[in-house]
This record gives C-alpha cells, structure tokens and sequence, in this order.
C-alpha cells in the first residue's frame, strides 16, 4: 500500500473573511511575517494548558506600527479577532483562539533602555524574562517577579497574566513594578498608560478620545465602587486579577492608573507593545535553608512559623515531585544540596529563602533559624526530620532550578494518566492553606486520583495537578465535576481559584469571584476598550450588552484530538503523545543545550513541543486516511521508485511535507531526549517519520551519501592522500554541493589510523586475547572504532592509544564495525536494524572476553545504549562500551604516576559535546576528576550545541543556522581561552571550531597525554 494522507490546504482551512483580512494587511504597510500554513497554526493551537483551539493564522509584528496595522485594518473587519501571544506557557489556554495569533517574541523582544541610576527599565514585551535579567545582572538588578517558566516566558506574557511566583510576599507581583504600557487597541489606537494623579485624570476624562472614555469608565467603575470592591475582594497578596479593579485607584495617593487593568488582562483589553518597568538591586547576600519533614502537612503547618519570621521567600514540594526529581537529569546538581536523613522518610520539603544586604545579619538570622530548627527536630510531632543551609548563589539557583522544572515533572508519571493544569493555582490566606489543602487532598483522595503538590506556602497559593487520562471521556468529565468542587471549596476558604496562572478558559467563574454587580464593571470596561469583542473574546468577560459566550472549563482539549489516533500509532510514536505542553523546549539561554534549532529559528515548528504536535497531527490525519491500523511500520507504506518519483514532482499540498519541514531542521543532539523533563525524545520519532515519508517521496542524494558513510569511509582511508587530493580542491567541493547540497567536506587522516598506531596499539587476534589470564586482561583496553575519529581524526585514537601505553596498559585497536547512527539519523530503519545486529553480535562475542571496552566519541557510544536498545530490545545483549572518562575515571590510583612535573597554573577549558553532557550529566566533573590526578585544573565551560552535530552543519540548506548556533555560546566562550588550553569532546564540536575559527581544539585524551608527558602542552 503506498501512503496515503490527506491532502491539508490552508486555502481550504482559513476563513474567507480572514483570507481577506490577511492579503489587505501586506498592502497596509504591515512589515511583519504571516503565516497560515497548518503547520505554523498548529504550533500555537495548543499552551501549557489541556486545550487546544487552531487559529487562522499566526502574524509575527516586527515593531508598534505592525501592532497599529492589525488595529485599524480590523476596524473594518469587526468579524476578525485576535489573540496576542508571548511564550506561550500558560496553563489555562489564555492565548488560544480561532482567531490570528499575534506572537511579538520573535522580533519585538528586546530590550530597549536601561536606567540604573533611577532604576528602571523599557522592553518590548517579547523579550524573556531571564533575557532581562540577564541584561540587568551588570547594573546590580532584576526584574523581581519570579516565574517557573522564566527561562521562555515574555514580558508581555507576565503582564498578561499579572504573573507572580515565588518571593512574592516581598518583591510582589508584575502590576506592582509597572510603571507605564505602550499598548494598541483594537481599532489600532496606541495608548500609553501611567500612573495620573486624580486631577489630571479627570481633566483628561472630559475629551471624546478612546482615552477619555476609558478613564471616565475607570472612575466610575473603580472609584465610585470603591466600597463595594473593598468590601468584595478578599484581603491576600495574591489579589483578584484581571480587571484589577481595586488597584487601578490608589485611593492614599490619589491616583489612577490604567495599566493596572491591562496588567492581568490576558490581552483582552489591548495587545501590549513595551512596558516601563521597576527594578529590584539584587541582594548581596543570600541563604537557603532545605527544611526537611516526615510528612507534607508537617511541612505546611511549619510553614507560617518561617513567614513570621520574616523569610524572603517559602516554597514547598512533596514527595511526589521529590522523587520525580530524583530520576531527572538535574537531580545529579543538587543530591549534596537535598540528602536523606538516616531512618526517616522524606515526604516534604519547605525551602526557606533570606535575603539581605549584611552578611552579619543574615548569618544572624540563619542562626536564629537554626536554633529553632534543632529545637522542633527534637520535638516528637513537630514533622522537622532535618535541614540543610547554603549560603553558595550557585547551588541555591540549582535548588530553584529543581523547584521551577517541578510542573514538567509531574507530566513524567507513568502510565496514561497524567497530572494536568486546570486547578493548580488556588489562593488561601495563609492561615487556612494546611486546613484547605487537607480537605483537597481528602477531595482528590475521594475520587481515588494521584497527584502532586508544591507551591507557594508563604502566599497562600497551591499547586496542585490530579492525574487524568483525558483521552477518557468520563475522566474529562470528571475534571469538570472536579473544577466546581475546587471552586466550591475555594470559596469556604476565603481565596481565589486562581492567585496566579489567570483565568483563560476558567473565565466562566468569574462572576461567581467577581459577583454580578462586579462582574458588570468588567464588561463596562471592555466595552470602551474593546467595544467590538475582538481582543482574546471569550476570556475574563464579554463587553456589556454583548450576546458573546466565554469560555468554559468543558471546551475542547487536545485529548479531544488525541483520543482519535489508534493506540498502535500512539504507541510507535510514544515520545511526541508523551509531550505535556510544558515548553521547557523554548528555553532561550544560549548556553542550553536544549534545542538548538529552536534557538536559531525562534520558530515553534521547530522544537521538541511543536514537533511533537505536528507529529501527533499527522497521526491523527493518517488514522482518516484508511490506512491499516493494527501497525504503523515503514514496510506497510511500500512503494516503487517511479511512485516516488511521480509523488516527489506532484503539486497537490500534503501536511507530511509540512512535518517533514521541521523535522529536518532537528539536530539530533538528543539533548532534548534528557533535558526535557518528559524525555520528548525528537531524534526518535523523526527518524520513524522519514523512514515512513521516504517511502511515498524520495530521498534526496545526501541522505544516501550520510548513510553509506561508515561503508565509504574504510573504502577511502586505504588510499587518503588521493582522496584528499580530489577533497581539498574547490571545484570538486562546489560539484559535491551543487550535486549532494553538501558543504565543507571534510578530509581524511593521511596516514590512516591502522598506520600510526601499527607501532603502538596491540594486533587484534582473538585466540590470542582469550588465552590472556585475568591480570592481564585487567590491564588490556579494547577500542571500539567509530567512522568520524578513526577516519577522519586518527591522531586522537592514536594518542588515545598513547595515553593507554603511558599509563601501562596495553591497547588493542578492534576492527571497525558500523555503528549505524548516521543510518538512524536519516531514518534508514530497517538498514539500521541489522547494521545494529550485526555490531550488537560482533561486540557482544568480544565481551565474553572479560575486557574493557572503550569507544573514543560519546555520542556514537550512546547509540550502543540507546538506539541499540530501541531497536533490539533483549537481542541487543549485555556489551557495554565505554566512554573515555567513564574507563579512566574508573583507574584504580596506583596506575597514575606517582610524580610528575609541575602543572600548568591556568587552567585549561573543557567544552563538552551537548549529546555526551545531557545524557551522561556527570561527565565535565568526571573529566575534572580525571584532570586533578595529574595535577591540572580544569574549567568546565557552560556551552550549548555548537551547531555542527553530526552532519547538519555540512548540509547547504542548514549552514547558516549552523554558524548562527556556534556564534550563540562557542563563539564567546572560544574567545575566553587561548587556543591551546582549549577542549572538546565531540568530534563534530571540534571540526566545527576548526571551519569557523581556523584552528581545531583537541580532545581531552590528548591535553592529558601532554600533561603525563611534563606538561608539555
């Protein structure tokens, strides 16, 4: 059967009414991009959230006067809405519309001015919250309001959703530090809104602009109402957001400020274009105190007692994302920080902050502490098992590392039931969070659901996700009966339901919180902003006199969808279903592995979650399709090459070449694989989809030339010189990429590896090696080749095999086998499958010699354990090779020399292959380990992806992204150290350097070789 899908034309999906809209805005001056592919839809039709809505289109504003465009040509197309879009990290569908999507993080994200000496700042609202500490750090400040999500969330998200975190009780949240907005409104007027004494206020209220009417709404709504808005919302510091009414009058200055009710409005009221911010000097001094309880109440009860005593900041976990944390990568940087106590459980933790500008008294105050933490450990009941300060900002920010990766966590729980985000921000006064969260949990226990717990105990704010499988219709209805019951008990609690991720599609218990003479001061105020309901309809509330409907807890989600693809689909393509929507994947820190391409792009088609989703897309299209769905395998989708000829030059539109599209701009660094916290592992099922396109479209040349690398490379090493006589010649480079789209080829090792080491490294015999006795084979080191450092760097084997002789071992070179990862990466499966067996059976002979074996490049070991494993399962075997550090950090000591010449005193720089650091986490401490034993210190470099990873960087059509990718983190960091202290671990990393920087750092075998050898570096 030849595949099938249906044909998805985004002429057919979109509007005739936006079809119009969108090709008069080009003509309108609109200098932004627009795209209303299925594709680029589909990547913002879902969030953080469980819904999922797809828009018309996505539009990428590039400055104010773009915003102004999209207003005044909507003026005259009142049918068309609009939603404006940041991060897209919020958890209850604030951004998702079936209207345009207008996303200003991708041009509109810098950060415009900076004021230190009155201590202020301007951004455009798509620039990420850490960015602008990043660019503040220097000055001596941040932006206070703290985030789990900071990492990719926007200002213009933060100020959307009046966003806060933890240090709230001191830093407060978003509103309180907004000093002005520039914001566009939906007939494209700009409204620039500030703080206005009551004078001006009024005086400004008597003209006929769209400003004037806003600020005689204003007065009569939040300073005639005063009493009764007092009187209405309760008293906590998460107070009621969106319309902020209670704030937007400051009743003791007498003042108005409009931004208050922008602030929390979730771009319902106007799209935000920059903001005026106030800044915070960050603390000269800080501690951290882990508090550990034998049980999660303990930890909440206590919790009141820290507040009091004037903590900067408490924030709780329990068990559940405790252990969580324990199978994740980050784990491995905070294990010292978070120990066991001996004999006791861990079920919570408090972890209390102090901030200070005197180290004398905060040291003081961390006393105090602690006397009364050894008092309660001695106290039978107090819950106190133990605790743990640090007064180190790294390790703290690792600590709250772990903390802000908790939501992902909780989305990494086995089976289909999966906790979700749709009452996890509840607000209590804090006296009433341990009664509150008793009676909740006996709630979920009722209805015999598993959950996890953190928040911000000193706010009164909960987090809380139950695990639902929401594929199951009665589940989703459970939800539902669930979200009242919250609501409900919320309410007898005195709180909010929502005290910090806004309402999106929980508007509809707005006018229980609000009550309807409120409420109605809502729709009064969006009537005179947005009399027309185009701005985010549906969300907070619908404009006085409108017939509209909001959003309702019961709309349509993503499982809606997903419940549709057959389980044998699901299951082949687990790691794009497993995909939570958390979006650590966006991720900007340029020194994050995370998701390279996502990086250069800022495209969300290409990363981990908008992979993920279109792959889950083209499952569902293809279940429609009439394919057999017992299986999903490449075999079944067979056809002739003239077929795929015929399809390859056919004009009809197919989603496979959407998704193909950003598949191949995927690395496959695998980094995602560990640093998402679900494991969304992109390599895997992209080389399942190509495996399954490619047989419906042809290949191109390249593909096969990748693939057959490890068949050509031992072909070519027996005569390296000619082949690089042909290689380093231009017009042959130029016929390669004008044939094979394949740039920078790289050259040969002349002379072949078999001729420098056919001195040094023991001949391979097998009779030989099994007749070895056991001290023998102790002190015998088997190399596994791989076709990049055996035949294109044969210096690093050969001073690998040097290294090995100097510490007396003996090293035995074996044959080269295919390991088959370019196979893999190009979606070659079945061609992989028994390359692997092969390899898997090969190795697995030689490790019944008792043997150590030792591959010289990371990621192609990695493949031996993973990729091998995938494919194989139980036939892969029990081989196990090594990785370099792996087999020399594992020496016993009295094989390091005993003397050796003084060491270099400047340290040398480690920059470590983003597979290899992400998979095996400890990896740079291993290396500095090994280093220290020859007396060398070592800085290990914080790098992302240098943008080579494999053969991406050697193809045309991705070598600009790849140097982009290098000039993010490599380039900087490259600069920092003189060439010849310079590391990397990764072949690809250091062929990388050497194209863009003209000189190629060495692996850390060889640093040491030098090292052994007197230092002579």
């Amino acid at each position: 059967m030849s595949l099938s899908l249906p044909r998805v034309s985004p002429e057919q999906t979109v509007a005739s009414e936006y079809r119009s809209y969108l090709k008069q805005l080009t003509r309108a001056g609109f200098s932004g991009e627009i795209e209303y592919s299925y594709a680029s839809r589909l990547a913002v039709a879902t969030d953080n959230s469980v819904y999922q809505k797809l828009p018309q289109a996505v539009v990428f504003p590039r400055n104010i006067n773009d915003l102004q465009c999209l207003g005044k040509l909507a003026a005259t197309f009142t049918d068309v809405r609009f939603s404006a879009r940041g991060g897209g990290t919020g958890t209850n569908g604030q951004s998702l519309t079936d209207g345009i999507v207008v996303d200003t993080s991708r041009h509109m994200n810098k950060v415009l001015e900076i004021n230190a000496e009155e201590g202020w700042a301007r951004v455009q609202s798509g620039v990420v919250k850490d960015a602008l500490n990043d660019a503040l750090r220097p000055y001596g400040y941040f932006f206070s309001p703290d985030l789990s999500t900071s990492n990719r969330a926007t200002l213009g998200g933060m100020i959307s959703t009046d966003a806060s975190g933890q240090g709230s009780l001191v830093y407060g949240k978003t509103s309180d530090h907004i000093l002005g907005l520039t914001s566009v409104m939906a007939n494209g007027e700009v409204l620039a809104s500030r703080p206005l004494a009551m004078d001006e206020a009024k005086r400004l209220s008597k003209g006929e602009s769209t400003y004037a009417r806003i600020l005689r709404q204003v007065i009569a709504s939040c300073v005639d109402k005063r009493d009764e808005i007092i009187a209405k919302f309760p008293r906590m510091n998460r107070f009621l957001t969106g319309y902020d009414l209670e704030h937007a009058y400051d009743d003791e200055n007498q003042k108005i400020d409009v931004s208050r009710l922008i602030t929390g409005a979730e771009g319902s009221l106007a799209m935000v274009a920059e903001a005026k911010v106030s800044l915070t000097k960050i603390p000269t001094h800080k501690a951290l105190v882990n508090i550990k309880y034998d049980s999660f109440e303990a930890a909440l009860r206590h919790a009141p007692e820290m507040v009091a005593a004037n903590a900067t900041s408490v924030e709780t976990v329990d068990s559940t994302v405790l252990n969580l944390a324990k199978t994740d990568i980050i784990w491995h940087s905070i294990e010292e920080l978070i120990t066991d106590v001996p004999d006791k459980t861990l079920l919570g933790l408090n972890m209390v902050e102090y901030n200070s500008e005197s180290e004398a008294e905060i040291k003081a105050r961390i006393s105090e502490l602690e006397a009364r933490l050894k008092k309660a450990a001695d106290t039978e009941g107090s819950g106190v098992i133990g605790y743990q300060v640090t007064f180190d900002t790294s390790d703290i920010g690792k600590i709250y590392a772990m903390r802000k990766k908790a939501v992902g966590l909780l989305g990494k729980t086995k089976g289909n039931q999966k906790p979700i985000a749709f009452a996890e921000d509840t607000a209590v006064p804090p006296e009433n969070l341990a009664d509150f969260i008793l009676e909740f949990r006996a709630l979920l226990d009722g209805h015999g659901l598993k959950y996890g717990m953190f928040g911000h105990v000193d706010a009164g704010v909960l987090h809380v996700r139950p695990a639902l499988d929401l594929c199951d219709p009665q589940q989703e209805q459970l939800m539902h009966q669930i979200s009242d019951e919250v609501v409900a008990l919320v309410a007898k609690y005195g709180g909010l339901m929502w005290g910090e991720h806004g309402k999106g599609y929980r508007s509809e218990y707005g006018p229980a919180f609000f009550g309807e003479s409120l409420f109605t001061e809502l729709r009064k105020i969006k009537q005179v902003f947005d009399p027309h309901n185009q701005m985010n309809p549906g969300k907070i509330c619908t404009p006085l006199g409108s017939e509209a409907s909001l959003v309702k807890v019961s709309d349509t989600k993503r499982a809606t969808y997903d419940r549709t693809i057959p389980v044998t689909f699901k299951e082949s393509f687990a790691p794009a279903m497993e995909c939570n929507g958390n979006g650590l994947c966006f991720n900007y820190e340029p020194t994050s592995p995370m998701c390279p391409s996502s990086k250069i792009t800022r495209d969300r088609r290409h990363s981990p979650k908008g992979r993920a989703g279109l792959i889950r897309e083209w499952l569902r299209l293809l279940a429609e399709s009439g394919v057999d769905t017992h299986t999903l395998d490449a075999r079944q989708f067979t056809s002739s090459w003239w077929q795929r000829l015929r399809n390859s030059f056919s004009r009809e539109p197919d989603f496979s070449h959407e998704v193909l599209d950003a598949m191949n701009g995927c690395l496959a660094c695998k980094s995602c694989s560990s640093q998402c916290p679900v494991k969304v592992d992109v390599p895997d099922f992209r080389s399942r989809f190509l495996s399954i396109y490619h047989q419906r479209y042809r290949r191109p040349l390249k593909d096969y030339m990748v693939a057959n690398i490890e068949k050509m490379a031992p072909l070519m090493a027996k005569a390296p010189t000619l082949v690089n006589l042909f290689l380093k010649r231009g017009w042959f480079q130029k016929l390669i990429n004008r044939t094979l789209g394949y740039v920078d080829t790289p050259v040969l090792s002349a002379p072949a590896l078999t001729q420098r080491v056919k001195d040094t490294a023991h001949r391979f015999d097998l009779s030989e090696l099994q007749q070895l006795n056991a001290e023998r084979r102790k002190k015998t080191v088997l190399i596994v080749q791989d076709p990049f450092t055996s035949f294109y760097e044969a210096d690093v084997v050969a001073d690998f095999v040097s290294l090995l002789r100097r510490l007396g071992l003996t090293p035995v070179l074996l044959p080269f086998k295919p390991n088959g990862k370019p196979e893999h990466v190009k979606g070659f499966l079945q061609r992989f499958d028994d390359t692997a067996s092969t390899t898997a059976g090969f190795l697995n002979h030689i490790a019944e010699l008792d043997i150590p074996m030792v591959g010289v490049d990371s990621s192609l070991v990695l493949c031996y354990r993973d990729e091998y494993t995938k494919a194989l399962g139980e036939k892969r075997g029990d081989f196990n090779v090594l990785t370099v550090h792996e087999y020399l950090g594992a020496l016993p000591e009295e094989v390091w020399p005993a003397s050796h010449g003084e060491s270099d005193s400047s340290p040398l720089a480690l920059l470590s292959h983003c597979t290899e650091k992400t998979a095996m986490p400890m990896s740079e401490k291993q290396w500095q380990a090994i280093f220290a034993k020859v007396g060398q210190s070592v800085d290990s470099v914080a790098v992302g992806c240098c943008g080579m990873a494999g053969t991406y960087g050697h193809e045309a059509d991705q070598k600009a992204k790849s140097l982009g990718i290098y000039e993010l983190s490599w380039q900087q960091a490259v600069a920092r150290y003189p060439k010849d202290k310079i590391m990397a671990t990764g072949y690809s990393c250091r062929s990388q350097v050497k194209r863009i920087e003209q000189f190629k750092p060495r692996h850390p075998v060889q640093l040491l070789l030098r090292c052994l050898d007197n230092n002579q570096l």
